[in-house]
């Protein structure tokens, strides 16, 4: 089999930094939120790590797409991988091969058209449904099936050309059944089965019902004290509010652990290890909570 990668050196130092900088800012903005009154500007510091929060992990999957991102040739498919997203075409379906700069009409390109991740799917007037699986402009090429189109960016443009026509002369060995794969296929995969759905249901729970319950207790409270130092005397009592570090890492363990899970879910001899991980993130954010109420019940 044929392996025509995508271009990956730039989009990786993008997305890289991109996750580096967003783990700085949130780390700053958890800071200032912990070190602030309840009021309004505790509330934008408190957004703003949410905000930043959030796209840590969608800018390093993204990183982890391109990592593994590769189109693969032999005559009777053609791959495409993009991460968890797997589009296997039988060659005999391919109606066309073009590159983009050859077309007479600009493609419209998804509106988050990053290097390194120009992914999505846009409608074009004479061609239909396009879906983006490409990591740069350059050397973007589409692929033409009966009912859809994939716009993919090999960073060997001559060398798949070529290929894809050798393969085309040589014909097909045997027919091939079309696979579509899309990361939500193991999440459902994974939400079917009883056991993972109850310790999901179980993380989410605790996690929200311990942001909830530090949330209400914020205004009424006064300085707590967060452990001890070695030789048993309790810290130096601080502002009640840095109680949302509990919540805050408790849920970001959560995330962590529901995203590696479905990563090992993947395959049938790893699920074990997904359940595994699933289990210590509700165990974990269950002793987030007894953490809980052992400080309301420690006296500053």
């Amino acid at each position: 089999m044929n392996e025509f990668p995508p271009p990956r050196q730039r989009g990786l130092v993008i997305h890289i930094a991109l996750v580096i900088f967003l783990s700085l800012l949130s780390g700053l903005a958890l800071w200032l939120t912990l070190n602030r009154a309840v009021g309004l500007v505790f509330s934008l510091y408190l957004l703003l790590f949410l905000i930043s929060t959030v796209f840590i992990p969608i800018f390093g999957y993204r990183a982890y797409a391109l990592l593994r991102a590769n189109y693969l040739l032999d005559r009777n498919v053609l791959r495409l991988v993009w991460g968890l997203r797997v589009q296997e075409i039988p060659v005999t379906d391919v109606e066309w091969v073009r590159p983009v700069k050859g077309l007479t009409e600009p493609v419209r390109l998804p509106w988050l058209k990053l290097p390194g991740g120009i992914l999505g799917v846009t409608q074009q007037p004479d061609l239909g449904r396009v879906e983006f699986l490409a990591s740069e402009t350059e050397n973007l090429t589409l692929v033409a099936t009966a009912h859809e189109v994939y716009a993919i960016s090999p960073e060997d443009l001559n060398g798949f050309l070529q290929a894809f026509q050798k393969t085309l002369e040589m014909g097909s060995l045997q027919t091939s059944p079309g696979i579509s794969q899309y990361p939500s296929f193991i999440l459902l995969r994974a939400w079917h089965s009883r056991l993972v759905r109850y310790l999901w249901l179980a993380g989410i729970l605790l996690n929200t019902g311990l942001m909830v319950w530090i949330t209400s207790l914020i205004p009424s409270l006064g300085k707590v004290t967060l452990g001890f130092d070695q030789i048993g005397r309790a810290l130096e009592p601080v502002p009640g509010a840095q109680l949302l570090l509990l919540p805050f890492l408790s849920s970001f363990l959560f995330i962590i652990g529901l995203v590696s899970g479905l990563f090992f879910y993947r395959k049938q001899e790893h699920q074990y290890l997904a359940v595994a991980v699933w289990i210590s993130s509700v165990v974990t954010a269950f002793f987030f909570l007894l953490s809980l109420i052992f400080i309301l019940s420690t006296p500053v």
